[in-house]
């Protein structure tokens, strides 16, 4: 037995007044002569036994009477320690487009939003947590509100994350009783793993009805001909083979081809469409097919006018960058040091300074000024460099020192492949291709610095030089034929590619939601004039970082649609961008909860909403007996009322 105002405990002397009345209220009994002495005294005696089992009696009645009232007001019950506490409902509810798929009632979260309304109790708090928002302690009618208004989003949230939000304000909330409660699809994720430190919750699994997806995985120009334009459609499929499925592509609403294609089971298709090469296109690819998901059966993308990166190369004249920096996607300038033109330093996005040994001090300069305005520099080392004439130029622009020259033959065998730089460049790690090597190279420190590729006995050979608004690569040794075998190495290739890639980041055929997504555009801003994203929906301001001759743009949270939007300067448009969906929402891999069962009793398994806060509300459920104790009090009154009426000494 517990009870809700135990203090009224305390009051249990009060018992105590019954028993003093029945001690100090004696009845004075008054003689009466009679004749009969004999029958008088009998009289006497019966009358005396008989008042004092009555005075016993009501003594009883009256201490239950009153114990009955204590028991009242201290509130006795029997339930769980925590049911008198207020009940408080922390609620993680999973709005990704992945909640879209239909399940046996319907789509998974306008079903999940009716049966949560329906199931909590009203009386109840509630804390709601969506992919895209918080709202802390808020009541039932306002929690039931905010529920009618949740809409899917591309956001993807790491339930380890909302764990970490729970605990970090659920530790304040001391006379709470905190139910933790997960409703989900669960969709598979590696980054959710549930560990010994998760506090006690509830798991709420929601089934989709269909096991079959056919989604647009990616896009992209196979053939960008003069005349023709060939664009490949990468498809995924996943269950069940499927036949004769339409699909078409669009110009800005515009149908340019339409076909028909089947694709096996589990297995990826590439349909192709040559269409005109225009100087603008925005594109959609369409399919017309139902099944688990419907966001993933459109998809968006842009061709802009084709822009090059403007590259300079100032050393000796080399074969090799004209054959990577190829006249489609750059223009390659390659000068001597003695013919620099100083003049187009300023429009250029990438500078190679290639084996030069000596660095004037003009061009140190200019270099500065091209670098602080966002431009990237290469610096290839000449075996015969002057280590102070280059760390009066390095000096300027970084931390970087170089030590000294050590001669020694050593293999280049070590590729940072978690390094941005090399993203999405190897398909898998090797590490036993043939090792290129060097004759001689110099050693050098630099604090912010990040290493790319390393030599066998983890010196640094080419490092990421990381300064404000710059972009510095630099290597420790001359690449030409005579110190290395480097140029002889399909590794040369992404390194020099990647240079000019990372200069500039034109825009992309495409980008997906709520991903860091940079582009560069080339436009040359006033003072106080800004860049905005906007399509007929919405406008937003970008981050942004202002250069000489660029506007380097970073999206993430916004834009939150898919679609095409303007990137403009007040009314003027400079480019059209695409966004679609996150593909990772299409995958058909989803978590087993039932095997969480096996790593703590404290955690809780349903796939149904409504069963589940029945659970709750009945292990929660409180039995007052506080009622019965009142119908005891009343007894007792009706007793003592009917003692001192019919009961007669």
């Amino acid at each position: 037995m517990q009870f809700k105002n135990p203090e009224i405990l305390y009051f249990f002397w009060i018992l105590i007044i019954p028993i003093l009345v029945h001690l100090f209220h004696l009845q004075k009994f008054v003689k009466v002569p009679f004749t009969n002495v004999a029958f008088l005294k009998k009289i006497i005696q019966d009358s005396r036994q008989s008042s004092r089992i009555k005075k016993w009696l009501i003594l009883s009645i009256r201490m239950l009477l009153f114990l009955a009232i204590l028991f009242i007001f201290s509130q006795p019950y029997f339930s769980n320690k925590n049911a008198t506490k207020l009940q408080h409902f922390w609620i993680y509810l999973d709005n990704s487009l992945s909640m879209q798929a239909r399940g046996e009632k319907g789509f998974l979260l306008p079903i999940a939003v009716n049966e949560i309304i329906e199931s909590v109790p009203q009386q109840s708090t509630f804390t709601l947590l969506t992919n895209d928002n918080f709202h802390e302690e808020i009541s039932y009618l306002e929690f039931k509100k905010t529920l009618l208004n949740i809409q899917n989003t591309a956001k993807i949230v790491d339930l380890n994350s909302v764990f970490l939000k729970i605990n970090s304000i659920s530790k304040n909330k001391i006379k709470t009783s905190n139910e933790i409660i997960l409703i989900s699809d669960f969709q598979y994720d590696y980054n959710n793993k549930f560990t010994n430190v998760t506090p006690s919750f509830t798991a709420i699994k929601l089934q989709e009805s269909q096991k079959s997806n056919l989604s647009i995985d990616s896009i992209f120009i196979s053939n960008n001909a003069n005349q023709n334009l060939t664009i490949s459609v990468v498809l995924k499929n996943q269950g069940a083979s499927k036949d004769n499925v339409p699909i078409a592509i669009f110009n800005d609403e515009k149908l340019i081809s339409k076909q028909l294609f089947s694709v096996g089971k589990d297995t990826l298709k590439t349909v192709t469409f040559s269409i005109q090469n225009q100087e603008k296109i925005k594109g959609k690819v369409e399919i017309t097919f139902s099944d688990t998901f419907g966001f993933d059966n459109i998809f968006y993308f842009t061709v802009n006018s084709t822009k090059k990166s403007n590259v300079l190369a100032i050393g000796n004249e080399t074969d090799f960058l004209s054959k990577i920096y190829t006249e489609d996607e750059f223009n390659l300038v390659q000068n001597t040091l003695q013919n620099v033109n100083y003049n187009i330093l300023k429009k250029q996005q990438l500078i190679i300074l290639y084996e030069l040994e000596n660095i004037p001090e003009t061009l140190s300069n200019s270099l500065q000024v091209f670098s602080n305005n966002g431009g990237t520099v290469v610096i290839v080392p000449n075996s015969n460099s002057s280590i102070f004439s280059y760390n009066n130029f390095l000096q300027n622009l970084t931390s970087a020192k170089i030590d000294s020259k050590i001669i020694d033959n050593l293999k280049i065998t070590n590729i940072n492949f978690n390094h941005p730089f090399f993203q999405n460049v190897f398909s898998k790690k090797v590490n036993n291709f043939q090792y290129p090597t060097v004759n001689q190279f110099f050693t050098f420190q630099s604090k912010n610095s990040s290493e790319i590729i390393t030599f066998e006995n983890n010196s640094p050979f080419l490092i990421q030089i990381k300064a404000a608004n710059r972009s510095i690569y630099l290597f420790s040794s001359a690449i030409n034929k005579k110190n290395s075998n480097l140029l002889n190495s399909p590794l040369i290739v992404p390194i020099f590619f990647n240079f000019g890639k990372f200069s500039f980041q034109h825009s992309q055929l495409y980008y997906y939601l709520e991903k860091e997504n940079q582009i560069d555009v080339e436009i040359q801003l006033q003072k106080d004039e800004i860049l905005e994203i906007s399509n007929s929906n919405s406008t937003f301001i970008p981050s942004q970082q202002v250069f000489q001759n660029k506007v380097k743009i970073t999206t993430k949270e916004q834009p939150s649609e898919a679609g095409f939007y303007n990137i403009q300067r007040k009314k003027e448009i400079n480019e059209i961008i695409a966004f679609n969906m996150p593909k990772e929402e299409s995958i058909l891999q989803f978590l087993d909860i039932s095997n969480l069962k096996d790593e703590s009793n404290d955690i809780n398994i349903s796939s149904s909403i409504s069963t589940a806060f029945q659970k709750m509300n009945k292990k929660n459920e409180v039995q007052w007996l506080w009622k019965w104790f009142l119908a005891l009090a009343i007894v007792s009154l009706l007793l003592e009322i009917l003692i001192l009426k019919f009961y007669k000494s």
